[in-house]
């Protein structure tokens, strides 16, 4: 049992960060986290599913659910992501909506639209200041300021650690009062399984153009740890089509070889001790479009 007398003046809560693709939502938690727990890259929509950090404070924890970017979606894979999205919305104490402020094509009414039906405080960030004229940001500022009444708008540099701290404090206001919900030593819940799939997944990313990555899920097959040996990892790489098959693999396997090789050295550093990493890639035809396929990968 927990005492709870020993955190009357404590807080804690859930927040999900929530905006477009490529707004910078991976980058912060990792930047408050100090330490990398969402995969980032250049392309969009590389967040997949939810992912939860947890920061530890001397009388605060707060949990970010980090989202994948808000779309409308094409195919069954992103109406997951977006119903990902919304149970995030519907979970979480404090919403925090992200824009790119060097990017201001964002429809301020579909912002309105997107946050006003849940009800929740909601704090904006305006990322990539770092980009943006001084004289452009109080304009700004005021323009999201007339369309809804936020509890916060801070300007941020996500990627340069600016602004964060202020962003916090925001953050930490809004919390309610709560005994913390895990031990204060967690920084996420998530297993090691799932970072080392996120990692190779990030590779594919990173070294393939815009069809490959996005038809790609990783699966860890199986992932033994060896006393005296290094841990063993087999991991399957799934595809579309036979031709995708073909490219992701290259000419006498050299390209998946740079992915195993990228993916193992990070997920060394990552896990602290060596592993042994194979890859096999195979076809699964048409998984994205179909429900019965998406939840035997586990969407």
């Amino acid at each position: 049992m927990m005492d709870t007398d020993a955190f009357k003046d404590f807080k804690a809560g859930y927040v999900a960060i929530l905006g477009r693709p490529n707004v910078g939502k991976s980058t912060l938690l990792n930047q408050i986290l100090k330490f990398k727990l969402s995969i980032v890259t250049p392309k969009p929509q590389t967040t997949r599913k939810r992912v939860l950090g947890i920061l530890n404070g001397e009388n605060y924890q707060i949990i970010f659910i980090d989202t994948p970017g808000i779309i409308e979606p094409r195919y069954n894979l992103q109406k997951v992501m977006m119903k990902y999205v919304r149970n995030a919305m519907e979970d979480a104490d404090v919403l925090l909506y992200m824009v790119d402020a060097s990017r201001p094509t964002e429809d301020l009414e579909a912002v309105k639209e997107r946050i006003e039906p849940v009800g929740k405080p909601v704090i904006l960030a305006l990322n990539k200041v770092d980009l943006v004229r001084k004289d452009t940001l109080l304009p700004m500022i005021d323009q999201y300021r007339k369309i809804y009444p936020f509890e916060a708008i801070v300007p941020i540099s996500a990627l340069k650690n600016d602004g964060v701290d202020r962003l916090l404090r925001e953050i930490v206001r809004l919390l309610p009062q709560s005994p913390p919900y895990y031990p204060s030593d967690y920084i996420t819940p998530e297993q090691e399984r799932f970072f080392v799939a996120e990692i190779i997944r990030e590779k594919i990313f990173l070294l393939y153009g815009e069809e490959i990555p996005y038809s790609t899920h990783v699966e860890i097959e199986e992932f033994k740890e060896r006393p005296e040996q290094k841990d063993y990892i087999r991991a399957i790489i799934y595809v579309e089509k036979p031709s995708q098959k073909g490219i992701l693999i290259g000419k006498q396997g050299q390209a998946l070889k740079k992915v195993g090789q990228y993916a193992r050295e990070e997920i060394e550093a990552f896990l602290g001790r060596p592993v042994f990493l194979e890859l096999f890639v195979k076809v699964n035809e048409d998984w994205r479009k179909k429900d019965t396929k998406l939840r035997r990968l586990g969407f």
